[in-house]
């Protein structure tokens, strides 16, 4: 058994010949792109590119197998370079009726073995999406629905970014998964955390005692991959190595989560659409307390308030250690000819976050920056809260 890093949620934004993909995403997350990056500057392992079913992609798959840089592997997954394993992924968004027939709609990370299998997915997909070759894509179907056509094509179901105000199950569908999903509950071998939200706010709530939690980074961007992330315990980089590492099979497990302080997060507090401000305090909230505005998009720490079941959080005794860690891009004073220079001297960004020392860093960009550097990685720098759709702040003395 060794550690391997994982993140699981990366975007594509376009593809080699320029089709879009994800919109909002950019340009240069194509599917080669993503695969180098990983192996060159950020030393992950283990890589999810969750648009994996759009015609264009696989396409792309197709001609990138085709370079003998990358193959495909019984036990699932594709290995580059010898190096790192890459999941292949879907990104779908359901359909769903929640409280008080209220209807919404929560994005799912789906995750296939092999080629073959997530191209007969997206085949049977698009008789459930208007585009399939777009990332997302709202589906005429629900999760209950999705799961079942899922693991018809080998693949796995984790509800994504579960806490978020938008496209997510907890945050605009529902107060609990297993009214969603029903008896299929227990195919659920794990759910995202999402970026606003951590194990702490999490284990408030009973019924995820049961899942295992990922950190993944959802990155639109190259620079934002493992922006948060994870650390397994496995004896092989694959498709089913991974899957039993979420689900504690045979000694493999999910050992850490890597991730921001939900205050970092876009959607931590409550925010006032009206004012334009984020609204704290302890309890949860409501309407704006400078307009009294009700236009408000409740943040993911007020959401959890509301429909957590427990008094305190207590998490099961195999649940993974959840540390707070700050990439290097949102660091204040560290700018990308700074990221480069590390990167050129200590070669990807984990070995700075996790193995070198501040000493030797110095060396490289000055005392005041390794200082931030040490102080990111041990979660004590301070931070301004989030909200509305904008990432809180690191604050330097």
């Amino acid at each position: 058994m060794y550690e391997v890093f994982a993140d699981l949620h990366i975007h594509i934004g376009r593809t080699e010949n320029n089709k879009p993909i994800k919109i909002t995403a950019a340009k240069s997350l194509n599917f080669a792109n993503i695969a180098k990056e990983c192996r060159e500057k950020k030393g992950i392992d283990i890589v999810g590119i969750i648009d994996c079913a759009s015609p264009y992609v696989i396409e792309d798959i197709e001609n990138f197998l085709k370079t003998g840089e990358a193959y495909e592997i019984y036990d699932g997954g594709i290995i580059y370079k010898d190096k790192i394993c890459i999941i292949l992924g879907s990104e779908i968004e359901t359909s769903e009726v929640g409280l008080n027939n209220h209807c919404g709609s929560a994005h799912n990370l789906c995750y296939f073995p092999h080629l073959a299998d997530i191209k007969a997915f997206s085949k049977e997909m698009s008789k459930h999406i208007k585009n399939i070759t777009l990332s997302s894509q709202r589906a005429n179907i629900s999760a209950y629905e999705l799961i079942d056509i899922v693991k018809k094509y080998n693949g796995i179901l984790i509800p994504a970014h579960c806490f978020t105000p938008h496209k997510s199950f907890y945050g605009n569908c529902t107060d609990r998964l297993e009214k969603i999903f029903k008896e299929k509950y227990n195919d659920i071998p794990a759910i995202e955390l999402g970026l606003s939200a951590d194990t702490l706010m999490a284990d408030m709530i009973s019924e995820l005692e049961s899942k295992t939690f990922l950190t993944n980074s959802d990155a639109h961007s190259l620079p934002k991959i493992t922006k948060k992330y994870n650390k397994l315990l496995i004896n092989d980089i694959s498709f089913k190595k991974f899957v039993k590492a979420l689900k504690n099979e045979d000694g493999r497990k999910v050992i850490t989560n890597y991730g921001l302080d939900p205050k970092l997060g876009k959607y931590n507090r409550t925010y006032c659409e009206i004012c334009k401000k984020v609204i704290g305090g302890e309890a949860p909230v409501f309407k704006c307390d400078t307009c009294d505005s009700k236009n408000i998009t409740m943040g993911v720490y007020d959401r959890v308030q509301v429909i957590k079941d427990k008094q305190e959080s207590k998490s099961p005794e195999n649940r993974p250690q959840y540390i707070y860690q700050i990439p290097l891009g949102f660091i204040p004073g560290l700018g990308p000819k700074a990221i480069g220079k590390l990167l050129s001297s200590f070669g990807t960004e984990m070995n700075i976050l996790h193995k070198i020392s501040c000493d030797d860093i110095e060396s490289i960009v000055g005392k005041q920056n390794a200082n931030n550097i040490i102080l990111a990685r041990n979660g004590k720098l301070n931070i301004n809260a989030g909200g509305g759709g904008k990432y809180g702040r690191v604050k330097l003395k």
